[in-house]
């Protein structure tokens, strides 16, 4: 008999939580079953650079989870049912037809859905960009927010002519990344950004002056408190009244998270996140748990958790933690979830690095420059390296299911 623990979604958390939970249980005990529309992991975080042309090293699964028991199901979710226990899975068309041929690797039939049963769900589908309703956004702007926006946007940036207009939509930390990053490999173009703020509002005195200084060495145009309503195939338009001139649109004016938890009986908020206790279990489903951008998770000073990267590893170490206590009868990790830096890439060349408080508030200090650049690069780096390698170098400890709280859904919650 083994415990069937089902992850979906195979970013940054959803890969990270499979691994982890792979090296905590014995293999005889649980059967790990990662669903994923693609073979190979997306880093995310450098969606940017793809757009602009950069190649990123290939991770494909089957060498990531090899020898580690996990199973690859090539698939897209179609539905949960939390009542019954299952997800509804469909093929995932392209990715299957580029699958590896080695490795544990499993496709979904060619015809039609399927139903997969689990004992335990791990459900970190994370998030997708947000139009926000904006009229003609879904039909002209480009987005980042996955390797096939990033694709799309790549194609189309390449045939843009010297001098042509590109405005990126949204001035948080992929809006910034995104306008850097393309003013600085294709310097012939007019590019901009449109803020509703000011120009990094968010960071510290320190870090607002070095962004400033940046966008001016890259000749990007900062519309700030800047309101997009309308986006069209040659221009924005905004809440003033004015047409920004956009042979290209790029939106980055934040995500959503994936629709199907909606659509459970799940305890979910107004935008979709699941809600969670602090080992990251359903408060209305304990056989749930949800990580990433997928979760409702408050940290220092009962504050959200921003959908980011940094929110996401941390809740994926405690989600894959605590499913092994309490199938083992172990002890519950008590890991707060806290803040130290964000790290924005301004190109290649240049970055800031804004220390901030647990909660995520700007502090005084900052890193800037090449140093930044590079220390971002590490970040971004330790971060890909983090889903082959989940325990970061933590010696592997498996441990026997305690059959009795597999069975019971629950394990002894263990005194501190």
């Amino acid at each position: 008999m083994q415990h069937r623990i089902v992850v979906l979604g195979a970013g940054y958390t959803g890969a990270i939580a499979a691994g982890r939970l792979a090296r905590r249980l014995r293999r005889e005990d649980v059967a790990i079953t990662l669903v994923n529309a693609e073979p190979d992991f997306v880093e995310r975080v450098r969606m940017h650079q793809v757009a602009t042309g950069q190649d990123l090293k290939p991770r494909p699964f089957s060498e990531m989870f090899a020898g580690t028991g996990v199973e690859l199901r090539l698939a897209r979710v179609t539905g949960v049912d939390v009542d019954r226990k299952t997800v509804t899975l469909t093929d995932a068309n392209s990715a299957c037809l580029n699958a590896p041929r080695s490795g544990a690797v499993l496709n979904a039939p060619g015809s039609g859905a399927e139903e997969l049963p689990y004992d335990t769900l791990v459900y970190a589908l994370g998030s997708r960009w947000n139009a926000q309703g904006v009229p003609w956004s879904d039909e002209h702007a480009y987005e980042i927010a996955g390797r096939p926006g990033a694709l799309r946007l790549r194609e189309r940036l390449a045939r843009l002519d010297a001098g042509q207009s590109v405005v990126v939509v949204g001035g948080g930390l992929t809006g910034l990344e995104a306008a850097t990053e393309i003013a600085e490999t294709r310097p012939d173009l007019d590019v901009a950004l449109a803020a509703r703020g000011a120009l990094g509002d968010w960071l510290s005195p320190k870090g607002r002056e070095h962004l400033r200084k940046v966008f001016g060495k890259l000749g990007i145009t900062a519309y700030e408190h800047t309101a997009v309503t309308g986006v069209e195939a040659d221009r924005v338009t905004t809440a003033d009244g004015k047409a920004i001139p956009a042979a290209v649109t790029v939106w980055t004016a934040g995500f959503a998270v994936h629709p199907i938890a909606k659509a459970t009986a799940l305890e979910v908020t107004g935008d979709g996140q699941i809600v969670v206790d602090g080992t990251m279990r359903s408060v209305s489903h304990p056989d749930v748990y949800a990580i990433g951008d997928a979760a409702m998770v408050t940290g220092p000073g009962d504050k959200p958790l921003r959908m980011s990267c940094a929110s996401g590893i941390p809740t994926a170490w405690q989600a894959a933690d605590a499913i092994a206590a309490r199938l083992t009868g172990g002890k519950l990790p008590k890991v707060s979830i806290r803040y130290f830096n964000q790290c924005i890439s301004l190109g290649r060349k240049e970055g800031l690095i804004q220390y901030v408080t647990a909660d995520d508030r700007a502090v005084q200090a900052v890193l800037t420059g090449r140093l930044a650049a590079v220390y971002k690069e590490l970040i971004c780096k330790n971060a890909a390296w983090s889903v082959a390698n989940p325990t970061l170098g933590l010696p592997v400890r498996r441990r026997r299911i305690t059959w009795e709280h597999a069975t019971a859904g629950s394990a002894v919650e263990a005194s501190a």
